[in-house]
């Protein structure tokens, strides 16, 4: 075998690969998510499905996150402490792009398990506070490209890319007011016939 061992470093590819299924999960939540905040698809039905994978995705996204930060501590290369894992900026490796990327982490394990306790924190405040989930993807995507050691990868970037693109696009139409609705040509046929 030519090329340094795989299982010299299972630990940091345990990581980037926990980090990877993080990052496709989260992003799969925040897809569904926007997608329900704007009514789409309009099938019935539809909803209940969607909150499903939205909250399994957000889930999986969630458990890989902490995969991704404890099996860095095996990484002999690395050799992290728990608490710099676990607070941000305190790393030496790119220390501002894993900084974000731990403030990611528990913003993401804030908004995502507050989804349990809104009866609690009141139906209203936690779509408020829900809304920042927004936050957790780009921390993320900035974590990847500042931080990631995959992030010149074709491979990568196609995932920055097919995710990123539905998730402005889904932002975007959420947060920009909207056209007037068009009505039909009839209405304003029968409008104009009234004015005379």
């Amino acid at each position: 075998m030519t090329g340094p061992n795989p299982l010299d470093y299972g630990w940091w590819l345990a990581s980037r690969s926990a980090g990877v299924v993080a990052l496709l999960a989260v992003s799969i939540s925040v897809i569904v998510g926007l997608m329900m905040a704007n009514g789409l698809p309009k099938r019935p039905g539809a909803k209940k499905r969607l909150l499903a994978v939205h909250e399994s995705t957000a889930l999986a996204g969630l458990v890989a996150i902490a995969v991704h930060g404890v099996t860095l501590l095996g990484d002999a290369w690395l050799n992290p402490t728990l608490s710099q894992i676990a607070i941000p900026f305190t790393m030496d490796y790119r220390p501002v792009f894993t900084g974000l990327g731990i403030i990611g982490g528990w913003l993401a394990a804030l908004l995502g398990l507050s989804f349990y306790l809104r009866r609690h924190i009141g139906a209203k405040r936690w779509r408020s506070l829900h809304r920042a989930t927004i936050a957790v993807w780009a921390l993320a995507v900035i974590h990847v490209i500042g931080g990631g050691t995959d992030a010149t990868q074709v491979w990568m970037q196609a995932i920055l890319l097919l995710t990123g693109v539905p998730i402005v696009f889904l932002f975007l139409r959420r947060i920009l007011p909207a056209d007037e609705p068009r009505r039909p040509v009839a209405a304003r046929a029968v409008r104009g016939e009234a004015a005379r």
